[in-house]
């Protein structure tokens, strides 16, 4: 089989063995991957002389299951999340903690977005907001954009700022108040909130060295809540910080199990009633959304890929030519 992988800031088609099958695994047969250009990029400026597997959120149809899957059968459209189990490959064997199914109504390559969902789902919960809340958004490239889908969908007040036009007015599209000003969303901040400020901000932006985290201090309430989502320095002023009593928060890929090898590897899931939310439950509850029509990702569809192309396509992201916020590789 073949799979994508980065060496050498270099994208490559590797052959490699198909995955065996193992007692409470998935085998898959992949179907649509997306592609996550930050995270993902990221792991491309970073192989230097080894190979690292590109990809984590996908779906495809199980062609074969563990002794120990559970319900699943062969012939099920499954959607899976988390690496190294999960990459753009033509096959993958997945913990069944990872997987969930795909519900009838819901497009097959939507469901590819389950890992992403996935996160956003968990950078919410980390925020831990309550029914009308307010919420600012900052950074919105895929995963900004698709908190800030669930986030209107939860019914929060949702405030979005980005620098580049195109992604305000996908935003705009869906009746969300987003901005390339932060000036323009600061006016507008005040005017939601009575001028309390906003209970959480959402970092879903880059960079090492940002302003935005002094920034953010301000546009908090008191006891405000700032959850870093995107690969940004918690460079956070202690003066600030401490007048507002503030929160700073981590929210770290797709929920509870993420990098537990006894959810992961050994398959293992948490107790339901002490563990609500899994990240395995978060990609079931990201396909709910799906279904139930309460989120619309038409936009992250645009930029279709076929497999045997996806290294120019990575060229394309890298080099900034690619105006889509993603791109879905397409499998026979």
């Amino acid at each position: 089989m073949k799979t994508i992988i980065a060496r050498d800031q270099v994208v490559h088609i590797k052959n490699c063995n198909k995955p065996e099958i193992q007692p409470s695994y998935l085998l898959i047969k992949t179907l649509y991957s997306a592609v996550s250009p930050g995270t993902e990029t990221t792991l491309i400026g970073i192989s230097d002389a080894r190979d690292i597997q590109l990809g984590y959120s996908a779906v495809g149809v199980v062609e074969e299951c563990g002794e120990q899957a559970g319900d699943y059968q062969v012939g099920d459209i499954v959607a899976c999340y988390g690496a190294p189990y999960v990459g753009h490959a033509e096959y993958l064997s997945v913990p069944i903690t990872l997987c969930a199914r795909v519900p009838a109504g819901v497009e097959v390559k939507e469901a590819a977005f389950s890992g992403i969902g996935a996160i956003a789902i968990h950078a919410l919960r980390v925020a831990n907001l309550q029914f009308g809340e307010t919420i600012v958004i900052v950074g919105l490239g895929l995963l900004g954009q698709m908190i800030a889908k669930i986030a209107d969908a939860a019914a929060y007040n949702v405030i979005a700022v980005d620098i580049q036009p195109e992604r305000i007015a996908q935003l705009k599209e869906e009746n969300i108040q987003a901005f390339t000003q932060l000036s323009d969303m600061e006016i507008q901040l005040k005017k939601a909130t009575n001028g309390r400020g906003a209970d959480a901000v959402l970092l879903c932006a880059g960079g090492k060295k940002s302003p935005l985290t002094h920034h953010c201090l301000n546009w908090i309430r008191n006891q405000g809540k700032v959850v870093i989502v995107g690969d940004i320095e918690p460079d956070f002023p202690r003066n600030l910080m401490f007048a507002k009593e503030a929160q700073i928060l981590i929210s770290r890929a797709g929920g509870p199990g993420r990098y537990d090898p006894l959810y992961e590897k050994d398959a293992t899931d948490y107790p339901y009633g002490y563990i609500r939310w899994t990240e395995g439950r978060n990609v079931g509850e990201f396909l709910r959304l799906l279904s139930d029509k309460r989120i619309d990702i038409q936009s992250f569809l645009t930029d279709e890929v076929d497999f045997q192309e996806t290294p120019s396509a990575f060229e394309d992201l890298i080099s900034n030519k690619s105006k889509s916020l993603t791109k879905i590789i397409r499998y026979k």
